[in-house]
């Protein structure tokens, strides 16, 4: 019922800025220009029939559509699902895929404050339930919930309220999340509501967003954040930025879940939960931009620790007598994190760098390290990463919207952490039942064509060694196909 309130609400503010902004569209200003050269989307229509006006925006309204399918070759594996554990990515021949429909609009209410509203569609079906692979899940539309059947569900809702403070102004174009205004080089931003918080931190313009690139989560921030969020990736969070020209500081406290890797929240908002902070600097390196980033995040939640684990393994409490939050291990002779868990600190820390090398062509590296003692709780199991890659559009071949990428991500876990998977634990989705240990890696390429406008086809090659961590099992070949469109 409260979503169904939270739509009706929407709609009628909506409705209200669409009436708003039904006046002539160049009553008070001169020939308004698109937000950025295409006019293929819902925005660049209204503009071309004089419907909309981009240089005073008091909303936007666009779309995504991306389909996703993943082949998985048939591998070897010395071992599945040892003694009954149910971490192992299935040795034989998979198809994945992921289907996604997302509508993104935007008003602007007041001097400085913008409200956002992001319903989405999701249907998957994942490759051995979403099990085996660490930090190097081939897909990452992936979610740890949802079914081959379309599940609709509000993914953010959230109030931001910007302060100028002075400086130099540039303009904020139109996008998805973004109405088109002048900005301050020097400002305040506070946001409130429902939301990623990889809409706030860590974002990097070469990567990007990944329905364009790389496929693999890998590539989607660094691995080893286990950021608080729900099992789709998002939660209610409060996010304070500092602008000072090339310099950027940023706050993010968020709800952390009841269980790991499950949809429900827990709102002890102060009790539970996850902060990070980063810094930013942006700088023009030979004339090409690119920018600087260190990031450090601190998750206080009911978590258990891979030591704990291993120290009450006995005959009552193992994998196979686990009556709380559990991942179905039959194993009898495996320690479960579900004996040990309790309030607890996880904490990393990690930097970025992005920079453009050659006109449209642009590389980025990122690595973190986390303490590596306590479970993954909301993201994937690897507690350090490294992740590196060069994306481009084809302008060099007179093929300018078209994408293509290259990508080579690692990942490790801590010593207790590979000592709890070799006596048969279970990891989020990670556990084959023995282990011998080898960092988990992920070679990509992909190339992208544009069939027309914002409508694009991607070919993806993936090529994973060490799945879950483990020696004994593969490599793994995937290739995969996407579809992507935006309106």
């Amino acid at each position: 019922m409260r979503g169904v309130v939270t739509l009706r609400r929407t709609v009628s503010l909506l409705w209200l800025c669409l009436c708003l902004e039904a006046q002539p569209a160049h009553a008070n200003s001169s020939e308004p220009s698109p937000h950025i050269g295409d006019v293929d989307d819902i925005m660049g229509l209204l503009w071309k029939h004089g419907l909309h006006d981009y240089e005073h925006e008091r909303f936007n309204v666009y779309g995504q559509l991306t389909w996703i399918s993943s082949f998985k070759l048939p591998f070897h594996a010395a071992y599945s699902n040892l003694n009954g554990s149910s971490g192992s990515l299935s040795n034989r021949f998979e198809h994945s895929f992921t289907g996604t429909l997302t509508a993104f609009a935007g008003v602007r209410l007041w001097r400085g404050a913008e409200v956002y509203y992001v319903p989405e569609v999701i249907m998957e079906r994942p490759l051995s339930n979403l099990k085996g692979l660490g930090g190097a899940i081939q897909n990452f539309e992936l979610q740890k919930t949802g079914g081959i059947a379309p599940t609709i569900y509000q993914s953010r809702f959230y109030l931001k309220q910007t302060f100028d403070l002075g400086g130099s102004t540039s303009v904020r174009i139109s996008d998805p999340q973004q109405l088109q205004v002048g900005v301050k080089s020097r400002r305040v931003v506070l946001t409130f509501g429902n939301y990623s918080v990889l809409d706030m931190l860590d974002k990097n313009s070469v990567s990007g967003d990944l329905r364009r690139g790389l496929f693999n989560m890998a590539f989607l921030t660094y691995a080893a954040y286990d950021f608080a969020a729900d099992a789709r990736g998002y939660t209610w969070a409060g996010t304070v930025e500092l602008y000072l020209d090339a310099w950027a500081l940023r706050f993010v406290h968020a709800v952390a879940p009841v269980h790991p890797n499950q949809l429900e929240l827990r709102y002890d908002f102060w009790k539970y939960y996850g902060q990070q902070i980063e810094v930013e600097h942006d700088h023009i390196l030979h004339g090409a931009p690119g920018a600087v980033r260190v990031l450090a995040y601190r998750n206080h939640e009911v978590i258990g620790t891979f030591a704990d684990a291993l120290k009450t393994l006995g005959p009552g409490r193992n994998a196979s007598t686990c009556s709380d939050f559990h991942y179905d291990s039959v194993n009898a002779s495996a320690p479960d994190l579900c004996w040990s868990r309790r309030p607890n600190t996880k904490w990393g820390v990690g930097a970025s760098i992005e920079q453009t090398v050659y006109r449209d062509i642009g590389i980025f590296v990122r690595g973190m390290y986390s303490d590596g003692k306590t479970e993954v709780y909301s993201y994937t199991s690897a507690d350090r990463s490294l992740s590196l890659g060069v994306l481009g559009r084809g302008a060099s071949w007179r093929r300018s919207k078209d994408f293509a990428g290259l990508g080579y991500g690692v990942s490790w876990i801590s010593a207790v952490h590979a000592e709890y998977l070799r006596r048969g634990g279970i990891d989020g989705f990670v556990g084959d039942g023995s282990l011998h240990e080898g960092p988990e890696g992920v070679f990509e390429a992909f190339y992208g064509v544009n069939l027309a406008g914002s409508a694009w086809l991607s070919g993806d090659y993936q090529h994973i060694t060490n799945p879950g961590y483990n020696r004994d099992r593969g490599p793994v070949d995937i290739f995969g196909a996407r579809f992507h469109a935006e309106f």
